[in-house]
């Protein structure tokens, strides 16, 4: 008998119907590994800004983790509508999660150092830098979760080490941000006595004093700012460690 035009082959009706009541497994080791190479490429990113200051890079973050959104918000899609999972379905979950956390507070930190016109530093630099590393890391760890266990532990232990490096100086730059040295270098550097902006609080206020003030006042606000954006970086490595535990507690119940 002669196949007619527009005949299609379709599977047998049992097959149609265990499709129907077992559909397949959605590949969660790619899904979760798409997520952590945008992370990386987020926070290679991030990094370069916090390098230059340059807005190009700045904005490029915020589009890649407005893309971050939408790949968090697609693997949780799958993950609700999936029959089976590898692993532990909350622990898949928190995966989703707690990968897309670290770009949203690189974002954060870019979109407040704009509104408060806080210029990338030195310490910011280097948490930023660390920040990649552990993205890094979380992608090595993803990516062969399936394959080589043993391997994604170690890479898990990788990321909760950066988490330590980040802290020690976070600790460190906030240490000389409030320190009276940095305060003092900071009037040398525009070649003024510590005591000129202190004598104007205790004398009745004129022109000059008030101006002395505010530079002083200034001083403080600029403290306070970079100060948040320390925190910042200090919580996106809080939230990259978290990943890496979970990593951790995959490798381990599947063991």
């Amino acid at each position: 008998m002669s196949k007619r035009p527009g005949d299609v082959k379709r599977p047998p009706s049992l097959v149609r119907i265990l499709n129907g009541l077992f559909p397949r497994t959605p590949d969660f080791h790619q899904l979760l590994n798409d997520q952590c190479e945008l992370v990386v490429q987020g926070m290679e990113v991030f990094a370069e800004y916090m390098m230059t200051g340059d807005q190009a890079a700045a904005d490029r973050v915020r589009q890649l983790e407005h893309e971050g959104d939408s790949l968090k918000a697609r693997n949780i899609d799958i993950l609700n509508r999936s029959f089976a999972t590898p692993y532990d379905r909350e622990d898949i979950y928190r995966a989703i999660t707690a990968i897309d956390d670290g770009l949203n507070y690189a974002k954060t930190s870019v979109w407040e150092m704009d509104v408060l016109g806080v210029s990338p530093d030195k310490p910011m630099a280097e948490m930023a830098d660390l920040l990649l590393q552990g993205a890094r890391s979380l992608q090595r760890g993803f990516s062969v979760l399936k394959t080589n266990p043993g391997e994604a532990e170690r890479a898990a232990n990788a990321v909760r080490k950066t988490e330590r490096h980040v802290e020690k100086v976070y600790r460190r730059a906030i240490a000389e941000l409030f320190s009276p040295q940095h305060y003092a270098n900071d009037l040398a550097a525009r070649r003024k006595d510590l005591s000129e902006d202190l004598r104007p609080l205790l004398e009745p206020d004129d022109k000059a004093s008030c101006d002395s003030v505010l530079k002083g006042v200034s001083f403080v606000m600029e403290t306070l700012k970079r100060r948040e954006i320390y925190r910042h970086l200090s919580n996106a490595a809080d939230h990259f460690a978290h990943a890496g535990d979970i990593l951790h507690d995959i490798t381990v119940k599947s063991a």
